[in-house]
């Protein structure tokens, strides 16, 4: 087994910024954990499938995902500037992938989205469309605001952690269009992410106009103690970031070292809570695999069995789940 084993199944790349941070002195650094090739990548549990969340169940037309009748996932690129090692959807992007979307499949989603009047939010996603130049970003910006019953628009990005030079007065001013609230969804996983490029970029979008909310994966090695998640979900605040979504990692293949227990989840999570302001406060979430969609990992939705656990989904299913 070897690195470039890896490189072949699973693209990587990581920006001259992220290298930087990296502490070349600390074999457990949370920042090369995240982002650097590991040969546990190797190791593949059954349990574990190549669509964790069940996309393709729900996707109509390539790039459109609709799980829910009032909105969906626009998959606008299939590329990043970094690959994080536990991404939900290795299997989909990186060089190689065939799932970028043609000109041709792009307006198809796009007539998708005005085809269905229940659809009130467009979550952009991918990839990463922070990925996008400022002048793609405004196409997409304004032909989705033109669809009358669109009313939210959401990017959902890593970028002004991982590449922050990107963020520009130009990008920012793209994302934003008459019609339509635009939100932006800033994923960030460790405290020393937040370096002052990135704070920079950041205070960017806030200055704009742009309402921020979270997004964090509880994972093992990375944030999976009180302490740093305390200081991670503060640094959103402090940032002008709502803490919103601590997600519990998807079962992804080759990602199982940064998985560790419902139960120690909401064991650090209840302790999260003992410690820190409502307005810091995300909730735990898990996306059932098969495509249920997500639940909060309260007691209402968890119960423990012998071979696992299983989760309720918001239909009231009950569905069997082993990490």
């Amino acid at each position: 087994m070897s690195l470039e084993e890896v490189a072949r199944r699973y693209a990587v790349a990581v920006s001259p910024h992220l290298l930087a941070l990296v502490d070349p002195a600390n074999p457990d650094d949370p920042i090369a954990r995240q982002y650097l090739p590991s040969l546990a990548e190797l190791t593949q549990l059954e349990s574990e499938r190549a669509d964790p969340i069940g996309d393709q169940a729900h996707s109509p037309v390539p790039g459109i995902v609709h799980r829910h009748a009032d909105r969906v996932l626009f998959k606008a690129v299939a590329a990043c500037p970094v690959y994080c090692r536990f991404c939900f959807r290795r299997e989909m992007i990186g060089p190689g992938k065939e799932n970028a979307l043609s000109p041709a499949d792009f307006d198809r989603a796009i007539a998708y989205i005005a085809a269905h009047p229940e659809i009130w939010e467009v979550i952009l996603t991918g990839g990463d469309p922070f990925i996008l130049s400022p002048r793609r970003v405004a196409e997409v910006t304004d032909r989705l605001a033109a669809i009358s019953h669109v009313k939210i628009l959401r990017w959902h990005t890593r970028v002004p952690v991982t590449d922050p030079a990107r963020v520009t007065d130009e990008m920012v001013a793209s994302l934003q269009s008459a019609g339509v609230a635009t939100w932006i969804a800033v994923h960030v996983n460790h405290p020393r992410e937040f370096a002052p490029e990135a704070r920079r970029a950041i205070a960017r979008l806030v200055e704009g106009g742009l309402p921020l909310v979270s997004q964090s994966v509880l994972l093992k090695g990375v944030n999976d103690d009180v302490e740093t998640l305390a200081a991670l979900m503060r640094g959103f605040v402090e940032n002008g970031i709502k803490p919103y979504y601590l997600h519990h990692p998807d079962l992804a293949p080759g990602t199982s070292h940064f998985r560790l227990s419902i139960d120690d989840g909401m064991a650090l999570v209840a302790s999260l809570r003992a410690q820190l302001s409502g307005l810091a406060m995300p909730t735990y979430m898990l996306d059932i695999p098969g495509g249920f969609g997500k639940v909060p990992l309260t007691a209402d939705h968890v119960e423990k069995v012998d071979t696992g656990w299983r989760i309720r989904d918001m239909r009231g299913a009950w569905h069997a789940y082993s990490g």
